[in-house]
């Protein structure tokens, strides 16, 4: 199918499974339909399994929209606690596009779990609550991680996918230019299952061989010992002192396993400067997602709560970033904390796993699949690369080019069915597609108005403008949000802080800006104090909590000071949340008690 048809089916509201090999502009198209919705007063939600497929789109993890904490699937109990949830109450109400990708990373149960979810708040019986959902990804990426005693891998073996009358809009046509090197060939002869003596000499050649010093090498392997292991060893041939970070825990042993279990953080993390390093958590604000890379620099000469420095790590755009504390959270069924585990959000990254590297695009990769143990894993390390110029080969096994059968086999139907979908599309006049798309645009509440699709299209550009020119100041600055003084780092004041404050003076809420600018209501709620510290005369009033959560924050508050126990208080003399949420019987959020604490 080439994009043109693709888009206009897009455009009729018609649920799509957007789908095709590396190179064929799935993320292009998916872009340009958004632009084309918000032209028309429609603001799609787009989500993506996690941090760094979520950030490729401009979206958000499925987790952290949908309020999951760490759950793949959830009970009707949880999902009635939900509706008290007002962040999710604003996001949902208007929803009418889901855009959700790297569906071949999404979990059965989480796929289902989004559905369950959207029919409650939209109260609608029909799949995703009749919210039109467009599915993109390539089932030949590795599958989620499965769990024991799961019987399906993949979605599209759920009875959801079979209901939700999904039109396949499988893309042929390859738009790379690394294509003429026969990387792209070679990974098409990995999907229809016969790979060629050709493609064979072409690894052949690609043997231990040097790569280009013009390169940034990432080296990936299937086992996370090997990877480990050549972390351990690159960390000890660096000169200098050890930095150890242990995590801070708190909550049921077996709970805060599973946070170790379920995530990339560890129980200890130990650098140098000049260790090479990933982030594992999203914070956008700071300039950073889950699988950015990048390299330790220096510690700040402060001690934070451990006695250590904190790391400051220089990403490949040449930016440098102080990296503080991240939290991890296990929630109960109802949206209570049962644990939480905070740490340094880092680790090490010569090496990773092929797992890991999913969803990234590396420029050279050293990459052994002598120990490949899962069908897949070859197709998506070398698919990972931008061309052949770039691949050191270590080693490979039988496995390390074979697919899942099973995904052959629904890969053929795939494309039988896409094949009927351009047919059919081409059948139906211009004047058909055209009331189609009308009819979907008013459908979901957007403007067919000539004069306020060119005001919208005005607006979208002078948003991006914006964005363009404060990535470039930021760049120019080389530091995101710190200044050096004395041999001392600290937060320096401004930046986007200003962006928030425009919006605040809009009168938008605490969901609508995070959406907007696509960071965590956290983080608004820390640019809110700092709103209200320099610009005082600001209005936020309209943002005031009930008076009753204002009233019980205030009581615990003065309890908690009359007690005097330091470890409630942080160095700087404030009082930390955690007191007051467990004073409270973790009955009020950190959210609720952030914003009350402003007011009082």
């Amino acid at each position: 199918m080439k994009q043109d048809v693709a888009l206009g089916i897009l455009k009729a509201g018609r649920n799509v499974f957007l789908t095709g090999s590396a190179g064929t502009g799935k993320t292009f198209l998916i872009n340009k339909y958004t632009t084309y919705l918000k032209e028309r007063g429609i603001k799609p939600a787009i989500v993506a399994p996690t941090g760094i497929a979520a950030s490729h789109i401009g979206g958000m993890t499925i987790h952290s929209f949908f309020g999951l904490g760490l759950m793949e699937e959830v009970s009707d109990e949880y999902i009635g606690d939900l509706f008290y949830r007002k962040f999710l109450q604003n996001r949902l109400k208007n929803l009418q596009v889901l855009i959700i990708d790297e569906i071949s990373m999404v979990s059965p149960a989480l796929f289902q779990s989004m559905d369950k979810i959207l029919k409650a708040f939209k109260h609608s019986q029909e799949p995703f609550g009749g919210v039109q959902i467009i599915l993109s990804g390539d089932f030949f990426q590795l599958p989620p991680i499965s769990s024991s005693g799961q019987e399906i891998r993949f979605v599209w073996q759920t009875d959801l996918w079979q209901n939700s009358n999904l039109r396949v809009c499988y893309l042929e046509e390859k738009f790379r230019q690394e294509e003429s090197d026969g990387l792209a060939n070679i990974l098409d002869e990995i999907r229809d299952g016969d790979v060629s003596e050709e493609s064979l000499e072409i690894f052949e050649s690609c043997y231990r061989k040097k790569l280009d010093s013009k390169f940034r090498v990432t080296r990936l392997y299937t086992h996370n010992v090997d990877v480990d292991r050549i972390n351990e060893t690159e960390l000890d041939k660096i000169k200098g002192s050890l930095k150890k970070f242990e995590a801070f825990t708190k909550g049921p042993k077996k709970e805060i396993e599973k946070i170790f279990n379920g995530s990339l953080v560890t129980p200890e993390l130990n650098l140098k400067k000049g260790a090479a390093v990933i982030f594992i958590k999203n914070n956008f604000e700071q300039g950073y997602i889950n699988g950015t890379l990048g390299r330790v620099v220096d510690f700040t000469a402060e001690d934070d709560i451990r006695g250590e420095g904190l790391p400051i790590v220089e990403i490949f755009s040449g930016r440098k970033i102080l990296v503080h504390n991240e939290e991890w959270a296990k929630e109960n069924d109802r949206g209570e904390v049962k644990a939480f585990v905070r740490q340094i959000p880092l680790r090490l990254a010569w090496a990773l796993t092929v797992h890991k590297s999913q969803g990234m695009t590396l420029d050279a990769a050293e990459i052994d699949l002598s120990q490949t143990f899962e069908v897949g894993q070859g197709y998506v390390a070398l698919s990972r690369i931008r061309s052949i110029q770039g691949l050191r080969l270590m080693g490979m096994n039988d496995v390390a080019l074979k697919v899942d059968e099973s995904v052959l086999g629904i890969d053929k139907e795939m494309r039988r069915l896409s094949r009927l979908n351009v047919r059919k599309w081409k059948s139906f006049s211009e004047e058909q597609k055209q009331d189609m798309f009308t009819n979907f645009i008013k459908q979901a509440g957007g403007t067919i108005s000539k004069n306020e699709i060119e005001k919208n299209k005005r607006k979208i550009e002078e948003e991006e403008k914006d964005k363009r020119e404060f990535f470039a100041e930021q760049n120019k600055k080389g530091w995101s949000g710190l200044k050096k003084s004395g041999g001392k780092y600290s937060t320096e004041k401004g930046g986007t802080i200003k962006v928030t404050k425009k919006l605040i003076e809009e009168k938008k809420n605490l969901a609508e800006i995070a959406q907007e600018r696509k960071i965590s209501e956290r983080t608004i709620q820390d640019h809110l104090a700092k709103i209200k510290k320099q610009w005082p005369d600001t209005d936020i009033e309209y943002l005031r909590p009930a008076e009753d959560i204002l009233s019980k924050v205030k009581k615990a508050k003065k309890e908690i000071e009359k007690r005097n126990n330091k470890d409630d208080f942080m160095q700087n003399g404030e009082m930390k949340l955690r007191p007051i949420f467990d004073f409270l019987g973790e009955k009020i959020s950190y959210e609720d008690i952030k914003l009350a604490l402003l007011f009082i």
